[in-house]
């Protein structure tokens, strides 16, 4: 049921932080920032220099679910290209797996685990061939070779597909993902990058506000 419920929860939150950086305190900033501007589901991505510490600072901060929703978010590994990796992440807290492609050891693994796994595809095969696996999420990797239309496209022979778009989202086409049919939108380098240049942190949460405004206007 935990997994059931995580995919929901990520469903609902519908905007998914993808964080890099240069150290594990400098994405643990970042995502601070991230989920006081309302975005609550986090990814750190593996290729952050020791991103198991800060998947564990972050999950052991806000994975405490209190009585009224407070002080939550959903931490996860990004960029996870093998199953020792994924299997490094789920300890030290990460509660989904996200990978840029599709490796069968890494959904085996996260299955064996019941934990969320969304390999990266691009075409119907790749798809069809997630979905043999039992994968519930497949990302759209990367989501810029593509228009939001390309989702009815693919939903077409495959209807049961959940995809997730990454890379190339941005403010000015989220509703049209959305409206596509999206189950989540990944958000990397546009929430971060003008304030990682100018070093005000707090660009992120104004970000996030932002991003999370237009997702709650697509929606209506």
């Amino acid at each position: 049921m935990k997994k059931l419920k995580l995919l929901q929860d990520m469903h609902e939150a519908g905007v998914v932080a993808v964080l890099r950086g240069n150290s594990p305190d400098e994405v643990v900033r970042m995502a601070e920032k991230a989920i006081e501007g309302g975005i609550l589901v986090i990814e750190i991505t593996m290729t952050v220099p020791f991103a198991c510490d800060a998947i564990r600072t972050l999950a052991m901060k806000y994975q405490s679910r209190d009585a009224s929703g407070d002080n939550y978010a959903i931490i996860g590994a990004g960029t996870v290209l093998d199953a020792e990796t994924a299997r490094a992440a789920l300890l030290a807290g990460a509660e989904f797996v996200v990978s840029p492609s599709l490796d069968e050891p890494t959904v085996r693994l996260c299955n064996r685990y019941r934990a969320p796994v969304l390999p990266g595809a691009m075409t119907v095969k790749e798809i069809t061939a997630a979905l043999e696996l039992g994968v519930d999420v497949v990302k759209l990797f990367p989501g810029n070779l593509y228009s939001p239309s390309i989702i009815p496209t693919l939903r077409g022979p495959l209807p049961q597909a959940n995809i997730m778009p990454t890379g190339g989202v941005g403010l000015e086409n989220l509703k049209d993902w959305v409206k596509a049919g999206a189950f989540a939108v990944g958000i990397g380098s546009d929430l971060t990058k003008e304030a990682v240049a100018s070093g005000d942190f707090d660009n992120i949460t104004r970000k996030a506000k932002a991003y999370m405004e237009a997702y709650r206007q697509a929606k209506v």
